[in-house]
């Protein structure tokens, strides 16, 4: 997905020549074909995200459409004052792209663990918040990049993921993608959690309790069109997200609900991230299933909430 991502700047600098990347104390080899080809259009800061996102800003000022790329914790905690007013208080089209979203990092602990980005992305007015389930929608994403007027938080996984994504199904920042239609219950979900929902909902339809997966790819603005035509038509709800349960998608959702649909409220169960930091070191895996992130928990919260509603 990383790879694709930075492939795709490469393709929109080629035909648009606003486009500049800047990274910031990544390897030598990243996007070193654009970094030849026009070095005018490549920088690469150093450890400096605070100065990173300044320069960003000066440069989305004089016309250009900057693509900033490092490692998430980076891009959102520790230069989160000038993201609020260097990047949002102006409405500037910069554009976040964060390696490693959630527990990617899980070998190096809770410094390098992306478990809030969502919350605090979210709370920031103007931006935009991206999390595509595979690298193919990620394709299809970038492409949209160029002409959306305001700053935009890409959220990325760990790469190499399955493709579940279609490509009939297009992409628009802001609209949800039903990749499967609800029966009994709907799995909302967001970024590569989508993968698993798909698989619990398998286990689901071998059970006979058929379950919908929508595909929130746009965290912000929520596509609250979707909400509200499908929460309607089902007896369960389980939102899905490699975040902490505070703040992310699931929040988002239980917030449109009390702001439009307060009766559905109740049929929502929420899994994501408990609200401590990461007690354990490992894969990513083995933290999803330390904190009770799988398929079969998917699975089972789904059939409590068929059960209860």
């Amino acid at each position: 997905m990383r790879k694709r991502c930075l492939d795709s700047v490469h393709e929109l600098a080629k035909a648009d020549a606003r486009v500049v990347y800047i990274g910031s104390d990544l390897g030598p080899g990243v996007l070193n074909a654009m970094k030849m080809e026009m070095p005018e259009r490549f920088f690469m800061e150093g450890v400096s995200e605070q100065h990173v996102i300044g320069m960003a800003a000066g440069l989305a000022m004089e016309g250009f459409i900057p693509y900033v790329n490092t490692i998430a914790t980076f891009i959102t905690r520790r230069c989160y004052e000038q993201v609020a007013l260097d990047l949002c208080l102006q409405d500037l089209p910069v554009r976040l792209i964060a390696n490693g979203g959630g527990a990617v990092y899980a070998p190096l602990g809770p410094t390098h663990l992306a478990v809030e980005d969502l919350a605090i992305m979210r709370a920031l007015p103007n931006m935009t918040i991206v999390a595509p389930c595979d690298a193919e929608e990620m394709r299809r994403f970038m492409a949209k990049t160029i002409d959306w007027p305001h700053p935009i938080y890409i959220r990325l996984g760990k790469g190499g993921d399955a493709v579940v994504s279609r490509d009939e199904n297009g992409f628009e920042i802001g609209e949800a993608i039903l990749l499967r239609e609800p029966g009994s219950g709907v799995f909302v979900t967001t970024g590569v959690m989508t993968q698993i929902a798909l698989q619990a909902a398998d286990k689901l339809a071998a059970e006979g309790l058929p379950c919908g997966v929508l595909h929130v790819h746009t965290v912000k603005p929520l596509d609250r069109t979707a909400l509200g035509h499908w929460l309607p038509k089902v007896a369960g709800v389980v939102t899905v997200e490699e975040h902490t349960r505070i703040g992310g998608l699931g929040s988002a959702v239980l917030e449109f609900c009390n702001d439009e649909m307060p009766e559905q409220a109740v049929k929502i169960a929420r899994i994501g991230i408990p609200d401590h930091f990461a007690d354990q070191y490992g894969s990513q895996n083995s933290l999803l299933d330390h904190w009770g992130i799988t398929v079969d928990a998917l699975r089972d919260t789904m059939c409590r909430q068929l059960r209860r509603n």
